[in-house]
């Protein structure tokens, strides 16, 4: 089959490669959308240390199924599935109180991290365990449906702090997951969401999308707020970048007693304003992946409740793959998210 291999940092080849082989209880999927992450353009570059060559990355996906193995019975050939990117053992004590992202054998699609290598989907095909495949509606475009995956970071981080409506409540950085967090919060009722990023592009598409008001963040956030919440701070905040300026203004932006949600994971240490956490009494809650949201995402998407077609900039074929990460890694300011089409 013909997959985008990651053969070394910076360098992409379209290659053919062995189909994979699946389990009795696995499916293979032929894939017909897979949408670039910012962990892929990481990878990438080898920064995230979490994609070592050789490789085929890829984990937003939708297609048909191809093939299913002799113990699957949940799903039949011919049908329009997405999956879940994280590739739980369904054993452990996580997986039995429905954690799986937690699991203790967690793997990811397309990730090599030393721990463990799993090929992704910027194939033509790609096997995954039954147990993690969601059907999806007719009508649903895959192009679409292959935002599902990052559409299943946002509900849970939602989720996990539980917002009041209306609340004040703040999105740090508006990239993709930032904006899809931005639109769950919507759904659930909230209405004073104020969209925080330092590209005025994206504070434009927070705005089109229904943002109450957007803040440059080369300004002074928090003076900003401040203003607009009669000093108090917001209820909420959901930093969804990842780096140490971006958490101590998610920190300094909310009131006493308020909650920060930490969903960006781009470095792997941050400073933290300590004594005004714990002197201002505030909740810091964490948030990894997803633990069974699939069917709730795919019915926002179906409902229109959260819009992706904004979200996408372009679907080109998956042997233009190379450019697109390339001019992904050169940080195109045009671009949002790019979806491969093999």
């Amino acid at each position: 089959m013909k997959a985008l291999l990651l053969t070394e940092y910076g360098r992409l080849t379209v290659a053919d490669v062995p189909t994979p082989a699946i389990g009795d209880d696995d499916v293979l999927v032929r894939v017909r959308a897979c949408g670039v992450c910012g962990s892929d353009v990481h990878g990438y570059t080898g920064e995230s240390g979490r994609r070592i060559p050789p490789l085929v990355m890829g984990h937003e996906a939708a297609g048909v199924i191809e093939q299913v193995g002799a113990r699957v019975t949940a799903v039949s050939r011919g049908d329009r599935v997405t999956f879940d990117s994280t590739v739980s053992c369904g054993r452990c004590a996580f997986c039995r109180r429905g954690q799986t992202n937690l699991c203790d054998a967690r793997m990811v699609l397309g990730v090599s991290c030393g721990d463990y290598r799993r090929d992704g989907a910027f194939a033509e095909y790609v096997s995954v365990p039954a147990r993690i495949v969601y059907r999806l509606p007719d009508a649903l475009a895959f192009e679409h449906a292959a935002l599902i995956e990052a559409v299943s970071v946002a509900v849970p981080a939602v989720g996990r702090s539980r917002p009041r409506a209306p609340g004040r409540t703040v999105v740090i950085g508006c990239g993709m997951i930032g904006l899809l967090v931005f639109q769950v919060l919507r759904h659930r009722g909230c209405e004073s969401i104020v969209a925080v990023d330092v590209d005025e592009r994206r504070r434009a598409l927070a705005a089109s999308l229904g943002a109450a008001s957007t803040v440059d963040a080369s300004g002074d956030v928090i003076a900003t707020i401040g203003a607009t919440t009669d000093g108090q701070g917001a209820d909420h905040a959901f930093e969804v970048v990842g780096r140490s300026e971006t958490v101590r203004t998610a920190v300094r932006v909310v009131r006493k007693g308020g909650t920060v949600t930490l969903v960006g994971n781009l470095a792997p240490t941050v400073d933290l304003p300590l004594q005004e956490v714990v002197t201002r009494e505030l909740s810091l809650l964490g948030s990894c992946a997803s633990s069974g949201e699939y069917p709730a995402c795919i019915d926002l998407l179906a409902s229109g409740a959260v819009d992706v077609a904004p979200l996408i900039s372009v679907a080109a074929p998956l042997d233009e793959g190379p450019t697109w990460f390339e001019r992904l890694h050169r940080a195109d300011g045009q671009l949002m998210k790019v979806i491969l089409r093999p």
